[in-house]
């Protein structure tokens, strides 16, 4: 298109060289000017077209990244409570809402062992014991847990949620889970250019593949398929929590020394 635009242009300056009297000189040059604002548009559209994409599309990713994170985070306190994933979306919603871990300390005690003849020995052995419980909605304080498995943006469309095994060595199976979706559906009315190139995109600052993704039924792993800028709102609540913490024992502190 704009190839075509500098083409005409230049016909059109031709043209008005060597046919045009002086005095219809203006009709052309009116639409030369005009091609001119075109030729702007279209240069500047092309310019802003991708950069407006991506912009769109982290707003419409982050949103996805952000029920993945709590899919992910609630598959992992099942797993401690229960030694395994589930794939039952209703079973991990109650789970959130009912279930308790145990807190445990671990400590080594000495026992003697009576070897034969006689003979006794000291051995350290470690003992886990259960010393409270904790409800696991505490992790999801502010969180909205319930609709989790609802793709933003998309109504009426869930993550495909699976489970799986890994034989990490010979004759151990390690539990796996997966939880996706499409990028294609995300991205529906946006340049079909840039969706196709998205698609296919393998960048490491990029969600490479035509899915977005947390887990992975084919290695043992909890992350995430999206780069570590998705990530950047978490580290500053963690940052924000732990100055409030550090400030919070330093006052403490100060309290305990003004009192003494």
């Amino acid at each position: 298109m704009i190839l075509a635009a500098v083409l005409a242009a230049v016909f059109i300056a031709i043209v008005i060289v060597r046919y045009l009297p002086l005095k219809l000189r203006w009709i052309p040059s009116i639409l030369l000017l005009l091609l001119a604002i075109f030729l702007g548009f279209k240069i500047y559209n092309g310019i802003m077209e991708p950069i407006n994409f991506n912009q769109n599309k982290v707003k419409r990713y982050s949103k996805v990244v952000e029920n993945l994170k709590i899919i992910r985070d609630a598959e992992v306190k099942f797993y401690e409570a229960n030694g395994n994933y589930t794939q039952d979306k209703a079973l991990l919603i109650k789970f959130i809402d009912s279930a308790q871990l145990a807190l445990t300390v671990t400590k080594t005690i000495v026992e003697t062992v009576n070897r034969g003849g006689g003979i006794t020995d000291e051995i350290e052995v470690r003992v886990i014991d259960t010393i409270d419980y904790e409800p696991v909605l505490k992790y999801f304080k502010g969180k909205d847990y319930p609709n989790m498995f609802s793709v933003p943006g998309l109504e009426g469309v869930e993550y495909d949620l699976e489970i799986g095994t890994v034989e990490k060595v010979q004759g151990l199976l390690v539990p796996t889970f997966m939880a996706k979706t499409p990028k294609k559906a995300l991205l529906e009315g946006m340049n079909a250019s840039l969706v196709k190139q998205e698609l296919e995109v393998m960048a490491s600052d990029q969600i490479k593949g035509e899915n977005i993704s947390v887990g992975s039924l084919d290695e043992v792993t909890t992350a995430g398929n999206w780069p570590p800028s998705y990530d950047k709102k978490d580290k500053n609540v963690n940052s924000s929590s732990k100055s409030s913490s550090t400030s919070s024992s330093k006052s403490t502190s100060s309290n305990n020394d003004a009192s003494l």
